[in-house]
């Protein structure tokens, strides 16, 4: 079952920026940047934690050609509206360029870092990836836009700093002070593999991803969501208060994901707000579950891999306060069902997508059932897709 719309074949894309741009089908180039799921290891990506994300069968696409001149022309086949521009231009956030501002972050950033375009292009895009939820949509327009423009333009920027390039535009030019993850796993990741990534070093390892007769479910709230109008800025700096109590009081670390679950329960009271230490404790507990989650999958222990996601779903609505009722129901209704090992919500919250881990043979009654309960609890249907590992950002034509 679909999300929201209709899957849109690749193989259209060419023709339509054919026959919107004029000019030789030959001289196009078509890249893919997938979206991800986070199996595990939410909100402590900017709290110093590990994280254990993958890239999945679900692709943004973005057609490019380079133009004789210096014009930048942006379109997009699902949304109306040319956006024009040009290599020279000092680009900034305006809120009427919409999507056009998560390309423009990232040009602003090329120039930054002293990286210049010998002429303009045009571009068109697509996604099967749904917007606003919270499979990380935005971070797949920045990296495979990042990535076309790198290698139409033999930039040569390596796929470190092409995630790089993503948080910076999120920080300097769209103003959410976003961890890496996102961008990281788009950029690096490989099908049949997840991702174990220190978020505070950036070393980062690969984990088969074997599930046997299980698959990840992605469900979508269907809940209009913007990161920036959300309250993820509020979490981050409670987090960060929490940290800079904790150092007053001598406790040596740099990031709240340094602590082990039990020197937390030693230096808690130090944080006697009672907020701060929730949202301290989510960090220190979610961390530990991302440890044990790549344990269990290396181990083939998908039963315990499904109790921590249904583990780290109660610390992200009790101590973390970022679900609500659309992703609760989903969550807590899968974990109900026949076939589901565990779910949880995926993503910052506030609405997005939630995964589940549920055996091949009752996804379809999995959908059925929680979909059912789903409209009856919040009034409107939600969006289900079963999903696979897939390859991270790429030329594909």
């Amino acid at each position: 079952m679909a999300l929201t719309e209709k899957e849109y074949d690749v193989r259209e894309l060419v023709p339509a920026f054919v026959n919107m741009y004029g000019g030789e089908a030959g001289d196009v180039r078509v890249y893919a940047s997938p979206a991800r799921i986070n199996i595990i290891g939410e909100h402590i990506d900017y709290n110093g934690g590990k994280v254990f994300p993958a890239a999945i069968d679900r692709y943004l696409y973005v057609a490019i050609r380079k133009r004789s001149d210096t014009k930048i022309i942006y379109n997009d086949v699902r949304f109306p509206g040319t956006y024009e521009f040009d290599i020279s231009d000092d680009f900034a956030y305006d809120k009427k360029n919409d999507y056009a501002n998560y390309l423009n972050g990232i040009l602003s950033q090329l120039k930054a870092k002293g990286y210049k375009l010998d002429s303009g292009f045009e571009i068109l895009m697509v996604s099967n990836v749904p917007a606003g939820g919270g499979i990380s949509s935005s971070s797949a327009l920045e990296c495979g836009f990042a990535y076309a423009v790198s290698d139409t333009f033999n930039l040569n920027i390596d796929r470190v700093e092409i995630a790089k390039l993503g948080q910076m535009s999120e920080h300097n030019f769209m103003g959410v002070n976003c961890g890496i993850m996102d961008q990281f796993i788009i950029a690096t990741g490989k099908k049949n593999t997840a991702e174990m990534l220190d978020c505070a070093t950036l070393e980062y390892e690969y984990a088969p991803l074997d599930l046997g007769d299980y698959r990840f479910v992605v469900m979508n709230t269907n809940k209009v969501r913007k990161l920036s109008d959300s309250k993820y800025n509020e979490r981050r700096s409670q987090c960060e208060s929490a940290l800079k109590i904790l150092q007053e009081n001598g406790v040596k670390i740099n990031a709240l994901c340094e602590l082990t679950p039990a020197k937390w329960e030693e230096v808690k009271a130090f944080v006697s707000d009672e907020i701060l230490q929730k949202r301290a404790k989510h960090c220190v507990y979610e961390n530990q579950r991302v440890l044990d989650a790549v344990s269990a999958l290396k181990a083939g222990d998908l039963v315990k891999l499904g109790s921590l996601l249904n583990a780290s779903h109660k610390s992200l609505k009790e101590d973390y306060e970022v679900t609500g009722i659309e992703l609760d129901t989903l969550a807590e209704t899968s974990q109900k069902q026949d076939g589901c090992l565990g779910a949880r919500m995926t993503g910052a919250g506030f609405g997005g997508c939630a995964i589940a881990l549920v055996r091949n043979d009752k996804v379809d009654s999995f959908i059925e059932a929680v979909q059912k309960e789903y409209t009856k609890k919040v009034g409107y249907a939600a969006g289900f897709f079963a999903c696979q590992s897939g390859d991270g950002v790429a030329r594909v034509s």
